[in-house]
């Protein structure tokens, strides 16, 4: 008895994968290995390789679908003549259809690309309310700066070309007069050091020489 329990479960596992591998094969109406409709079902139907090989085989040994072989694979697709008879006239109207629909797939298709560059644009920009408070930081800005260049228009004190060429040149002359003493200051320290039993730091210490160094002071570049 249990012998027989399983013949029946496994032929009519056997007719479900049928019936699936045909409606499956008539859906799609080209051609299919027996690993391509394992990929294509497994994952939805469950069904395993050895029993999509046999359903396969079983449909086209019942005439309900096409076997070829290529080589030492089989190549399975539904019958054609369940279609029925189709006239020259049929089939160039088909053609034409297909041509007006594959140019209304490239047009659709550019539009898509078209409106999705659209939306990459808009994404990275600023939304509205974020403009509009962008917009009144801006103006703060403006109103602040202008202020600040009235306050300095109306100020009394301003300062003439001359007067500023006229501390540049100040500058220019103190500093190379500074940079020409530290140099002879230098070399006179030196020459003293040179016969001097004690450190350089010694000698500055006993002598009270206080230097740039000690206040952190650089020469400035000019």
């Amino acid at each position: 008895m249990s012998g027989g329990g399983k013949t029946r479960e496994g032929a009519a596992a056997g007719e479900g994968a049928a019936a699936i591998l045909l409606r499956y094969l008539q859906e799609q109406n080209r051609p299919h290995s027996a690993q391509d409709a394992f990929g294509n079902l497994q994952r939805e139907h469950g069904l395993g390789k050895t029993a999509v090989v046999k359903a396969l085989e079983q449909l086209a040994q019942q005439g309900k679908i096409k076997e070829k072989v290529y080589g030492k694979q089989k190549i399975y697709f539904p019958d054609q003549d369940r279609f029925g008879n189709v006239s020259d006239s049929e089939l160039k109207g088909l053609d034409n259809e297909i041509s007006e629909l594959s140019c209304k797939v490239q047009t659709l298709q550019q539009n898509c690309r078209h409106m999705e560059s659209e939306l990459k644009e808009l994404k990275g920009s600023m939304t509205t309310p974020e403009m509009v408070k962008e917009i009144e930081d801006l103006k703060k800005d403006c109103a602040n700066y202008t202020e600040k260049l009235e306050r300095i228009k109306s100020a009394a004190n301003h300062v003439t070309p001359e007067e500023k060429e006229k501390v540049y040149n100040e500058k220019k002359l103190y500093c190379k007069e500074w940079r020409r003493r530290k140099r002879m200051a230098t070399e006179l320290l030196d020459a003293i050091l040179e016969g001097y039993p004690k450190s350089k730091k010694q000698f500055f210490e006993e002598v009270g020489i206080e230097t740039d160094e000690d206040f952190n002071v650089t020469l400035p570049t000019i």
